[in-house]
This record gives structure tokens, C-alpha cells and sequence, in this order.
């Protein structure tokens, strides 16, 4: 276990006072691990540590304060200067629940459940750090490059954490993590998963393989690494796509423009914006599989060369052209949907197409598409259930808050960042790693996630649905914390609620 005195601050924990032994260890009931801490060391999850008896959390709780800047530094607890001792100087406060604590045993209420008065309507916001064993991440790269097959395994260090989902517009998707593989395979692979899990919710690169694909590196919010390669631009659509876009800027410019794609080439003359400018047949001819005039499906393998497809050489995807219909001095641009890859041809006395220098009229075309394309990201989404022992801690009734949250009177956010509640049953949410605080999530050793979950809504109705009333405290009871601004871009969680009327 790592020595309590690297770390510089802490805070109390709310739990009731856990036994000492006579050697003066602690044993730690936040999580099912149960460890036993010596003092001056923090327990296997570095969150908990024995301070002279006293059980403490290693990191401190974070508050959000109001703010129309984004970001903004953080204020500590205590013995800096320009804090004036008082924890709450105005009421433009939000409880999170990072640091805050969990229910676990699943017996007792939530660490904090803090009142407010919020535009004269009082408010109440329950937190908790949720132990997620069912959870994963659903990660969307932001390239046209072959990843893998759909449901190949993605591996980290040599473990499976999940698998290749659909590919959608412009972007790969993965799959990982899950109750699965994090405790249904070997105790190495649960291990594997929830570190990686937890590096890529707290914005840290990490490097993994997919089983007939690429090697990937991901990191939230920052551009992906693919085969070594950093990935620049996502691309402005597909095939077809980029023939209406950009076709009235092909017009007297070039006589044909084929946009390689690996899944819906697009060949100007043949397509409907082709034929709508009147340019005319070219007799050119493409392999893969017609799908609708100027749009090819299979036109070569998935890969990492021109639009996603395993080619380096253009004209691979090319037949012959029809003697009937070509010409000699045929203009001929072929572009990736990015602009990335072009080359521009001229059909000599045999039909055979020769290369030439892009010309200037073209120049601003292919720049164009490049302009269109928005810069490449990885996003990781961290989704979770929160189930029975969670709900537990909110309410003695716990389907009571399942329908609040269905019904809108209960506002759910995970480190005050807006959370999507999935229909049907549970309360099974997804929220951006990247709208969080840094260092938002943790994880115990059994093994699981652990992730701030908030519920905001009216006292009245909190009282109604069987709340731990007795438990109910003021904001300004709380002794210590860390202020952190809320991004500017995240909505502030009592916004939606200063109005709200009970349902019945």
C-alpha cells in the first residue's frame, strides 16, 4: 500500500468511526475489499487512508462554484490566501460527489445529502460515488482508417477489454469494459480492464490492439494514434457525399472526379449532381458493386490508404475506359474524402490514364475538402448503471427514485457534468469523461470503477419518494472541500429545477 504521506490533502470521511485494532490498523468498509490500513498508509485504492486512528480520504471533495469563465483554479480547503475561512460565499454552490464517498455496505444513506434554497424553492442534491462494476466506456475515433473487423477483440497489454462495435459517420467505435470482462474472465484480465478503464475517464492515453486491425492509442479529447500514425482530419462525408458537395466547384475544372471511400465511392459523371450540371458520360468504369448511378459499394479492401481502403495506387479501382465514350485529354481528379490523398490524370491516345501536377484550378477544390473536415478526436463516453445498493443510499424505496428520474424530478449528473439517462429500466446513464473534473474517477481492487453520481431535486418531493430526511444537512454545515469552477459549457445543475412542479 503507498505511504499516506504522499499525499498532501484529504478530507474527513463521513462515515461512522470504524474500528482500531491494537496495532492501530483501520479496517476500510468504503468498498468489498475491506482492507486493513496501518497508519500513515492509504488502503489498495489510494482513496482512503489511516491518519493517526482516523479514517480520511486521500483526495479532497469537490464543490463547483458558479462562474461565466471556463475552467479556473482550484481553491484549497484551507491556510490559503484568498479564502476567507468560509466554505459557502455565496449561494452559487453545487455539492459534488468526487471525493465525497460511498454507500457501501449499501446499509447506510448517502455521504452527503445537502439542502439548498435555490430561487426560493428549496433543493436538495444527494451524492454518492457509485462502485461500478457494471460499467465500461464506448469509445468514437474520428477516422476513416481500418481499425478491425466489427466484434474483434481490443486487447490492452495482451488482455481482452471489449471489441469493435459499428462503424459510423466518419468514425470507428469501440466497446469496453463491462461486468464481462471485468469480472467474468481471469483476474489479470479484470485488472487490465479497470486500469485501463480508469486511465482513459481520467483523460490518459492508452495504447491497445485489435485483433486483426491496428494498434491504436486513445486519449479523450485529443486526436487518435493509428498504426503510429496521428490522426488530423475527419472526413467531410462519404463518397457520394463529397460529389454534391463540391460538385459546381469540379464544373469546367476537370471532366471526371472519382472521392474513394471504402464504403460509398462516388464517381461525378453517373451521379444525380453530375447529371443535373450536364456533364456528360466518360466512359469510365469502376470495380465493386453498383449500388445507385455514381455509387459504388467494395470498391477495395478496408485498410489505412485512400478513404479507408487498403490501396495506395488510385487507379487500382479503376477498369478500362469505354473506347465508345472517353476521349484522349481526359481530365480525371481522384480524391479521398478528407483531401489527404488526390492525383489528378489525363487519358492519353490509349485511354490509359497518365499523371500530371494537380492544377491550380483544382488546388482550391482539394483544399476545400480538407477545410470541411473537422479535426479528428477520441471521445470516451463512461457508462454505468447505478443499481439497488446505490439507489439505496437515496431512498429507502429505491424504484421511487428509478421513476423520478424517468419522470424529470430528479435531475441526474456525474461530477456536476450533464449525464444521457438511457430509456427503459434502471437508471443506466452515459456522460463525456472529458466535461468532468480532472482525476473525476477512481476505481477498488475488487475489480470496479468508482464514479460521482449526483441527484438534484425539489426537498418536497425527495420527502415524498421516502428520502432520508434525518439526513438532510444545509450546505453550509459541510466543513471542507475544494472549489472548483463549472466549466462554462456544462449547464448548472440547479437550473432546471428552481421551477419545477411536483407531478402529483
Amino acid at each position: 500500500m503507498p505511504s499516506y504521506s504522499e499525499f498532501s490533502a484529504h478530507s474527513e470521511f463521513e462515515a461512522p468511526a470504524p474500528a482500531v485494532s491494537a496495532d492501530g490498523k483501520i479496517r476500510c468498509d468504503a468498498c468489498p475489499v475491506m482492507c486493513y490500513i496501518k497508519p500513515g498508509l492509504a488502503g489498495a485504492c489510494d482513496r482512503y487512508a489511516n491518519d493517526n486512528g482516523t479514517l480520511v480520504r486521500v483526495d479532497p471533495h469537490i464543490l463547483l462554484e458558479r462562474t461565466v469563465s471556463e475552467g479556473g483554479d482550484l481553491v484549497p480547503f484551507g491556510g490559503t490566501k484568498g479564502w476567507d475561512g468560509s466554505l459557502v460565499p455565496n449561494p452559487e454552490k453545487f455539492v459534488t460527489a468526487i471525493g465525497a464517498g460511498t454507500t457501501y455496505p449499501d446499509y447506510k444513506p448517502a455521504p452527503f445529502i445537502v439542502s439548498s434554497e435555490v430561487e426560493g424553492v428549496d433543493m436538495v442534491t444527494v451524492v454518492t460515488e457509485g462502485i461500478f462494476s457494471y460499467c465500461g466506456v464506448k469509445v468514437k475515433i474520428d477516422t476513416d482508417r481500418f481499425v478491425g473487423p466489427e466484434q474483434s477483440t481490443v486487447r490492452v497489454n495482451g488482455e481482452a477489454v471489449g471489441h469493435v462495435t459499428t462503424g459510423e459517420y466518419g468514425s470507428q467505435m469501440l466497446s469496453l469494459g463491462g461486468v464481462h470482462h471485468l469480472t467474468g474472465g481471469s483476474k489479470k484480465e479484470g485488472r487490465v480492464t479497470c486500469d485501463a478503464l480508469l486511465d482513459l475517464c481520467n483523460r490518459k492515453p492508452v495504447e491497445m490492439t485489435v485483433d486483426g486491425g491496428a494498434t491504436l492509442v486513445i486519449e479523450a479529447g485529443k486526436a487518435p494514434v493509428v498504426n503510429g500514425q496521428l490522426e488530423q482530419r475527419m472526413r467531410v462525408g462519404c463518397g457520394s457525399a463529397t460529389i454534391g458537395i463540391f460538385a459546381r466547384q469540379w464544373l469546367g475544372k476537370a471532366d471526371e472526379v472519382v472521392v474513394v471511400d471504402d464504403h460509398i465511392t462516388g464517381v461525378l459523371s453517373e451521379h444525380q449532381a453530375g447529371k443535373l450540371l450536364d456533364i456528360p458520360d466518360t466512359g469510365i468504369k469502376l470495380k465493386g458493386r453498383r449500388s445507385t448511378p455514381g455509387r459504388y459499394f467494395q470498391v477495395a479492401e478496408p485498410g489505412t490508404g485512400w478513404g479507408g481502403t487498403n490501396i495506395d495506387d488510385p487507379l487500382a479501382i479503376l477498369g478500362p475506359f469505354d473506347p465508345k465514350t472517353a476521349w484522349p485529354g481526359l481530365r480525371l481528379l481522384m480524391v479521398s474524402t478528407t483531401g489527404e490523398h488526390h492525383g489528378y490524370y489525363e487519358l492519353d491516345e490509349a485511354l490509359q490514364p497518365v499523371r500530371r501536377d494537380l492544377p491550380g484550378a483544382l488546388v482550391e477544390s482539394v483544399e476545400r475538402i480538407a477545410e470541411n473536415c473537422e479535426p479528428a478526436l477520441s471521445t470516451v463516453l463512461f457508462i454505468g448503471g447505478a443499481g439497488g445498493s446505490l439507489r439505496a443510499g437515496v431512498t429507502e424505496n429505491p424504484v421511487r427514485l428509478t421513476r423520478s428520474v424517468k419522470d424529470a424530478l430528479t435531475y441526474v449528473t456525474c461530477g456536476g457534468a450533464p449525464v444521457y439517462v438511457w430509456p427503459g429500466g434502471g437508471i443506466t446513464f452515459m456522460v463525456d469523461v472529458t466535461r468532468l473534473p480532472d482525476n473525476a474517477f477512481g476505481y477498488v481492487p475488487t475489480p470496479a470503477l468508482v464514479a460521482p453520481i449526483e441527484f438534484t431535486l425539489r426537498l418536497d418531493d425527495y420527502e415524498a419518494m421516502g428520502g432520508h430526511m434525518g439526513h438532510v444537512r444545509p450546505l453550509s454545515s459541510l466543513r471542507q472541500g475544494v472549489d472548483l469552477a463549472q466549466r462554462a459549457d456544462n449547464p448548472w445543475p440547479f437550473a432546471p429545477h428552481a421551477a419545477r412542479r411536483s407531478h402529483g
